[in-house]
């Protein structure tokens, strides 16, 4: 329904009336970080040199932990906050000075945010009503979305007669009916438990089938943004660390940040040594050596890397334990039904390993004595001065 630009975006929030330092940073000095958010002396830097361009109807996941600035990002796009510096566009008209009402977005927040005293209905047909729609389209349109969304036997009942997922199908409900060109959710199935989730995200995907929308969603649950997004954006400290399918960023971390925050189990990290031998490159750890894949040396090779201590990243489902390779002691044997997750101590490092249970060939102790291997196509090599991965 509509393309969504976001150019060099700034959000600042200026400090309160008493807040400011009564002493001023002196001109050398460098700025001042509290928690995960900039202090400058305009006040709390909350997103900076945020760039996104959005295709029709693609689904773009904001994510990253808490305090980030993601759903402060998703409230300037739905117009609730300010934006301090940068450009807005949607469907190529420039929207910072526009009216939430008037840029035709809908939004699907965290409580549901339902009108207790309203039927379903009610609820569904409010804004509707308030734009002066037509009754019988009015309901058309709320017992079309209650029939994508599984709630027409709900459309009587209050919100307090509802479980937690149906309110949640309720506020999506109240959004798709007003066709809008951009569908806004901000942490929607946060306050449901783990198999409320599932179920949800599978109504979503089948939802973003049905209906004709830009959607951007935010979310702290890595698991969230891999299954839905077609993007995802990984946010930190109010920057973008990368944009790319969930495939991308899982294969291709940028950096640290994002190849600790992708994934789980999260990516095991070792001290390692990068040697280049020629046009040949290979990874060194704890007297285990491994030439990288033909396609990770063309890369480092186009950007003249050369032999260097490293950050070496190795995902838990593509170490492999074996009778050479890292030695690493058992810490705690996890059984997780179709593998066992080993918590081993390696090289100074906790690590953890994934085993199938069909490649099992015994029982794993605290105490035992293993070895661990990884291939040279599953190994992520970062630059211990920048923490950016050095194929990139």
């Amino acid at each position: 329904m509509a393309t969504v630009q976001l150019k060099n975006i700034k959000k600042v929030y200026p400090f309160i009336s008493g807040e400011q330092k009564k002493k001023k940073k002196k001109a050398d000095e460098p700025e001042k970080k509290k928690v995960n958010l900039q202090i400058t002396d305009e006040g709390v830097v909350a997103v900076q040199a945020f760039n996104l361009d959005i295709a029709d109807k693609e689904f773009i996941v904001l994510v990253g932990p808490s305090g980030c600035g993601k759903s402060t990002t998703l409230r300037m796009v739905a117009g609730l906050e300010e934006i301090t510096d940068g450009e807005l566009y949607i469907d190529g008209k420039l929207m910072n000075d526009v009216a939430p009402k008037d840029r035709d977005i809908a939004m699907v927040f965290q409580n549901y945010a339902l009108y207790p005293h309203m039927t379903v209905y009610e609820n569904m047909a409010f804004s509707l009503k308030l734009r002066h729609t037509p009754k019988d389209e009015i309901d058309k349109k709320v017992r079309e979305a209650a029939e994508i969304l599984d709630i027409t036997q709900y459309l009587e009942r209050k919100p307090k007669a509802l479980s937690g997922g149906q309110r949640q199908r309720v506020a999506i409900g109240r959004a798709i009916v007003r066709d809008p060109k951009v569908m806004l959710m901000d942490e929607p199935l946060s306050n449901l438990d783990a198999k409320l989730r599932n179920e949800m995200r599978a109504e979503i995907i089948k939802l973003r089938e049905r209906i004709n929308t830009t959607f951007i969603y935010v979310t702290h649950d890595q698991t969230e943004a891999m299954t839905l997004g077609d993007r995802i954006v990984i946010m930190r400290d109010g920057y973008i660390q990368q944009i790319g399918t969930p495939q991308d960023v899982f294969n291709h971390p940028a950096n640290l940040f994002v190849a600790g925050f992708i994934g789980m189990p999260v990516m095991n990290f070792f001290d390692a040594k990068l040697i280049r031998e020629g046009d040949k490159f290979f990874v060194e750890l704890g007297g285990y050596r491994v030439e990288l894949a033909p396609e990770k040396e063309e890369r480092l090779l186009k950007n003249n890397v050369q032999s260097q201590d490293i950050t070496l990243g190795v995902r838990p489902e593509h170490t492999e334990i074996g009778d050479s390779g890292v030695e690493a002691k058992v810490d705690v044997s996890e059984m997780m039904g179709s593998s066992v997750h080993l918590h081993v101590s390696a090289e100074g490092r906790d690590v953890i390993i994934i085993v199938p249970t069909i490649e099992m060939k015994g029982h794993y102790a605290m105490g035992d004595t293993v070895h661990f291997t990884f291939g040279g196509n599953v190994a992520h090599v970062f630059s211990k001065e920048t923490d950016k991965n050095l194929e990139f």
